[in-house]
């Protein structure tokens, strides 16, 4: 009976080529968009997620009160990690780590080059799964001078990773330290990506100020015993940081709050201090994508096998006559459906493999098929069950439903019923379809808004470089000779990129300050000409070398203006770290941080330390190219053992918003496929009509109708749906996007247009693809459909 069913099911399938191939073009573009979102969101989940002590493993984070609000953020004290493995047994490994990259210049003969990396607690790899090639974990990072390379590192200088254990490694021409571990290279699925490790010791005796437990700027991470309480292990941790910071008045207020490891890379936003999101967003987005692309692939396929559905009704009609259950006529339905979905599932892999490459381009990923897991097996077999019985149980209940004496004597007729529930189909389909479309539009003008917003800066022919070497030591004969070369304008410094300032400090008084209300100051240090190079606006001056004073006054921004109350600010005092100063200029605001976050009050002050800095260039507009060949030949001649490096801020900037530019540009081709397969169903439909529509319409030809009133006939029905989908539409959509605009502070603007243009494309796309069938209708000879059968 199997091996019958499926001639039956393979003969249907040849003999209908064209139904078929439209049938199998639908689920296949649905389950390829399907599974390359699964296999985007399977990769996402894994992030982070492959140590072995995963569960054990907690981001310590800080909630400090400043102002009415409460800001999260995971820096700490450089020395917490050390007091929390001594205070609290529940902590069996603790490490500090620098969140950022420490790009330095690493020399081993005549080898010279840049490499990433940071500085860890000694216990970094007793706590996360990284395979040693050479080395202990106990031994790796025991030692201030201990240094742990990759692989990759130590093939380049060395040749083997074994080669490289015991070796020396010059680190930015100042000291010696030696290998003591080589570990694997880094997997995609980490979010730490670094390429040498020094030890935490090392990083404490370059940076005095991390011993002092008011300022932050490093991360902590433990690792809890198997046995720990979490939760009465974060109720200590709430008030720990208080009794090591008496000196700081009675308003300090700073919580610790531990975060599990695996959850920070797609729940990294907090908003009033708690978590408020992240990636996760994106994921749980194109999750619930994926699953409608799939329902509109399903309900293209009811559609269309219920436009066929006439020619199969005979069949039926006869399997019950001599005795053939309900049961198996739906089982030989869904069977029908499974089979198809199959072949679809054939065409979708190869889609797959076709279109993977250009896909992890697009998102930065490295995902491929795996053939090997049999989660992947699961994945496609579960996809493809789903997939055929969704989308073959309407036809099979339907078909198996009809009355054998109505369908043989030739009045099969559709019930009410039955036109409701395919129409609903159409509205769904066209209700998730201008759901996608909005969303393009509201998505492209965000990223097209953020891309060309004025900043407050110019952010265009603006380069950094290091302040590595003889650049930091020797910064005004740099300067001096760097500005004789062809293109370069400006020349000055600051402590990080524009595009990221993120140090900040609730150390700056002045007469008048409400002694009960701690203000928490954004603050970066610079050079001269700091602002000529950012082009920035300024009321009152820059720095000067004219004015002996200025490295104790202070450049403040409007939004702290604001908070400091100043009716005329310049001249009036103002103290940071119980240095007094001046206010000597007033700088227009600009964005420093992303546009997710509200521009905050900035404190800029005077530093002659270069080092550890980026230098700013800016360069003569249409001479870029001109200044950085100049430049990079002065820097090997000035700067010989330190490579030339740099980057330009405008890509800095982009790379704030590249989830949202992936988004978008994924968005694009999702409602694009969307639109298309729902247009296929509305094909079926269109054809299941007109096929019901037969002798009607030969009857209006022959009474005079005309082919524009038979199409106009045929077209209002489904119109009339497409406008009920858009009706529906419409607030859910503005809806949705309001809510993800809200995490900007600075953001585009919903517009009735865009629901209108969204509306008037469903519209016209819908009518071009139902005048196909309704003009073949109108054209069709009425002889032909008024002929008895």
């Amino acid at each position: 009976m199997l091996r019958n069913y499926l001639k039956i099911a393979w003969r249907n399938i040849v003999r209908n080529k064209t139904f078929s191939a439209i049938n199998m073009l639908g689920l296949a573009l649905g389950m390829a968009c399907s599974l390359l979102i699964f296999l985007w969101i399977q990769d996402e989940l894994r992030v982070d997620n492959y140590h072995a002590n995963g569960p054990q493993l907690y981001n310590v984070m800080e909630r400090q009160f400043y102002d009415g609000k409460v800001v999260a953020h995971g820096a700490t004290p450089g020395l917490l990690a050390y007091e929390l493995k001594k205070q609290f047994p529940e902590v069996l490994y603790a490490a500090g780590f620098t969140g950022w990259d420490a790009h330095l210049t690493f020399t081993v003969g005549n080898k010279l080059n840049k490499e990433a990396g940071r500085w860890v607690g000694a216990d970094w790899f007793k706590m996360f799964s990284i395979p040693l090639l050479a080395g202990t974990p106990q031994t790796a990072l025991n030692e201030p001078n201990n240094l742990a390379i990759s692989r990759k590192v130590a093939e380049n200088y060395f040749g083997s990773a074994q080669a490289a254990l015991g070796k020396s490694m010059r680190i930015d021409n100042q000291k010696d330290y030696r290998v003591s571990a080589v570990f694997e290279n880094m997997p995609e699925q980490s979010t730490d990506k670094y390429d040498f490790l020094l030890n935490w010791e090392d990083c404490i005796r370059r940076n005095d100020w991390m011993k002092q437990w008011d300022n932050n700027g490093p991360r902590t991470r433990i690792m809890l015993r198997p046995d720990a309480n979490v939760v009465n292990l974060e109720a200590k941790l709430k008030t720990f940081l208080k009794k090591y910071n008496n000196g700081l008045g009675p308003n300090f207020n700073i919580e610790l709050f531990l975060q599990p490891y695996g959850e920070a890379y797609l729940y990294s936003n907090f908003e009033n201090g708690q978590q408020s999101g992240g990636r996760i967003e994106y994921v749980r987005l194109f999750g619930v994508v994926a699953v409608f692309l799939l329902l509109i692939a399903c309900i293209n396929f009811m559609n269309l096998a219920t436009a066929r559905s006439a020619r199969r009704a005979r069949e039926v009609g006869v399997r019950k006559v001599v005795g053939a259950m309900r049961s198996l006529l739906v089982g030989q339905f869904v069977g029908e459906a499974l089979l198809l979905t199959v072949l679809a599932l054939l065409i979708a892999l190869s889609l797959v493999v076709l279109i993977l490459p250009a896909f992890n381009t697009l998102t930065g990923k490295h995902i491929g098929l795996q053939p090997t897991q049999a989660s992947f097996w699961l994945m496609l077999l579960g996809m493809t069950l789903v997939t055929g019985i969704v989308a073959g149980s309407y036809p099979a209940l339907f078909l198996s439903s009809l009355n054998p004496v109505r369908v043989l004597k030739g009045s099969l007729k559709f019930g009410a019923g039955a036109r409701l529930f395919r129409q609903g189909l159409v509205v769904f389909q066209f209700v998730l379809s201008m759901l996608l479309i909005v969303g393009t539009m509201v998505v492209y003008r965000q990223v097209n808004y953020v891309q060309t917003k004025n900043l407050g800066y110019d952010r265009e022919n603006l380069i950094l470089l290091s302040s590595d070497g003889e650049v930091g030591t020797k910064f005004e004969t740099f300067k001096n000779e760097a500005l004789q070369l062809p293109g370069v304008q400006v020349v000055s410094y600051m402590d990080e990129s524009p595009t990221g300032l993120g140090n900040n400090t609730g150390g700056i008084q002045w007469p008048g300050k409400d002694p009960n209300v701690d203000i928490l100051f954004t603050h970066v240090s610079v050079g001269y000409d700091f602002l000529k190079a950012l082009k920035t606006k300024v009321q009152g001056r820059d720095f000067s070398k004219e004015f002996g004073t200025d490295s104790s006054n202070y450049l403040i921004n409007k939004a702290a203006l604001k908070r400091i109350g100043y009716q005329n600010p310049i001249g009036q005092p103002l103290t940071m770290w119980g240095k007094s100063g001046k206010i000597i200029g007033v700088l227009d605001d600009f964005h420093f941080q992303s546009l997710h976050e509200s521009i905050q009050p900035l404190i800029v002050r005077l530093s002659p330390e270069v080092s550890g800095k980026s230098i700013l260039v800016r360069t003569q507009p249409g001479q870029t190219k001109q200044a950085l060949a100049s430049l990079e030949s002065f820097s090997k001649a000035f700067n010989p053992k330190v490579p030339f490096a740099y980057k330009f801020v405008d890509e800095e900037y982009q790379k704030l918003y590249r989830s949202e530019t992936v988004v978008g540009s994924l968005t694009n081709y999702f409602a694009f496929l969307a639109i298309f397969i729902s247009c296929l169903g509305l094909f079926g439909l269109s054809a299941f009509t007109a096929e019901q529509r037969t002798k009607e319409i030969g009857v209006r030809k022959v009474l005079g109708a005309s082919v524009g009133s038979i199409v106009g006939l045929l077209s209002q029905d489904f119109l009339k749906l497409v406008l009920l989908a858009i009706v529906i539409a419409s607030p859910l959509a503005w809806y949705a996007m309001n809510q993800w605009l809200h995490s900007y502070a600075y953001k585009t603007e919903l517009s009735w247009w865009m629901f209108a243009l969204a509306g008037l494309l469903a519209i016209v796309i819908a009518f071009v693809t139902i005048s196909f069938q309704s003009i073949k209708a109108a054209l069709t000879n009425p002889v032909r459909s008024l002929r008895s059968e």
